[in-house]
């Protein structure tokens, strides 16, 4: 079973795709021919954009964001650096952005056609994680300082309410691959600077991996915290402070939360882990309940969670076998739906997802234990995997 303890889904699910780092050593870059990787094998360019398909990236996609006819998707090609994907309406093409080889992007939130922000972290020579944000202008993406902690840093999640008000969470005073150390880290961005917004007093080793914005004065973040309530971590954003806020207890320690989407004030949804089991909650605009959701008979874990409206949304993760996993909410129930599996049992794992409309959404993550990136979309009727 994969990790929940480290506090990092982004890294728990791409623990797999950095060690393709090798074989990824020959990877092009857009607009050159294709080149030999380490092994000798040689890989396809990324002429023009992205070549034939997503298998063509190694290796691995961590979030995805969409608005009308257009969609983001992020990740990192393994010791290379971020990977940045852009959907026009009619394919999926790479667009050049900020960055060094040790940039990893974990998430990404779409204002508009000309806005969105990218998140995620930089590693440094001497290994230490620093937060990473990038921003869209509608030309080009562009990195935005972002403050500077003086310990090392990720960010996991992003969310924006509008142009002027969106988050960014994830973990500070981590150490690498772990966060047994850390605390959860908060930024803001109120229209020109992004500053850290304080967060309530937690237990060393909590850590935030998802944040979804109803509204300036409403707002949730999730992830980890240890001891109470099994591990869930909820906090909620008031208009003037972050709170945490009670959620079940499921009396199991190995549970973590690593998505949340919110479709109103009174219906949100949080997904991850708790055991073996999906793990799904629900606010109701009073209380967050745990809501009964579909496993593999192996097992399972959800990564992400995106809601198209109160009677639709998606879940979005893996199955202890290592295939993808795929559940709707239609209104009275979860229920599992056929998902792509391209190399069926070797690595399998959708780790973000994004709802533009009840007939149009899309997943991402990786395929091959970390080989190949993986896009999905849902047009109405199935899941399919796009180039």
């Amino acid at each position: 079973m994969l990790d929940p303890m480290s506090g990092h889904v982004t890294r728990m699910f791409g623990a797999v795709a950095a060690g393709c780092a090798l074989a990824a050593s020959g990877l092009a870059t857009a607009g050159t021919a294709g080149t030999t990787g380490a092994a000798g094998a040689a890989r396809p360019g990324l002429s023009g954009g992205m070549a034939q398909s997503a298998a063509a990236i190694c290796c691995s996609l961590s979030g995805v964001g969409a608005f009308a006819g257009n969609a983001w998707a992020v990740g990192s090609a393994g010791g290379l650096g971020s990977v940045i994907l852009h959907w026009n309406g009619t394919a999926w093409t790479r667009v050049p952005g900020p960055g060094s080889p040790g940039d990893v992007l974990g998430g990404v939130a779409v204002v508009s056609a000309r806005d969105a922000w990218a998140v995620g972290h930089t590693s440094s020579r001497a290994g230490r994680d620093a937060p990473l944000v990038l921003h869209w202008n509608g030309s080009t993406w562009r990195k935005v300082p972002s403050p500077n902690l003086g310990a090392s840093s990720t960010l996991d999640g992003v969310a924006a309410a509008s142009a002027d008000d969106v988050w960014a969470v994830g973990s500070t005073g981590m150490g690498r691959l772990t966060c047994g150390g850390c605390t959860v880290l908060i930024l803001h961005w109120n229209g020109s600077t992004w500053k850290r917004v304080p967060s309530p007093t937690l237990k060393v080793g909590s850590g935030l991996a998802g944040v979804a914005v109803v509204s300036a004065d409403d707002a949730w973040a999730v992830g980890y915290a240890p001891g109470l309530a099994g591990g869930t971590l909820i906090l909620h954003w008031n208009g003037k402070a972050w709170t945490r806020s009670p959620s079940p207890s499921l009396g199991h320690a190995y549970t973590t939360l690593a998505g949340v989407a919110a479709a109103s004030a009174r219906s949100a949804w949080a997904v991850g882990l708790t055991g073996d089991s999906t793990l799904v909650l629900h606010w109701d605009g009073t209380t967050w309940k745990r809501v009964p959701s579909p496993s593999s008979p192996s097992g399972g874990i959800l990564a992400a969670v995106a809601a198209a409206s109160a009677r639709s949304a998606w879940a979005v993760g893996a199955t202890d076998s290592g295939n993808t996993l795929i559940l709707h909410w239609n209104g009275t129930a979860w229920k599992q739906q056929r998902s792509p599996n391209p190399t069926p049992g070797h690595g399998e794992y959708l780790v973000g997802v994004a709802a533009a409309a009840a007939r149009n959404a899309w997943a991402v993550g990786y395929a091959a234990g970390g080989q190949q990136a993986l896009i999905v979309h849902w047009n109405g009727v199935s899941w399919t995997t796009t180039t």
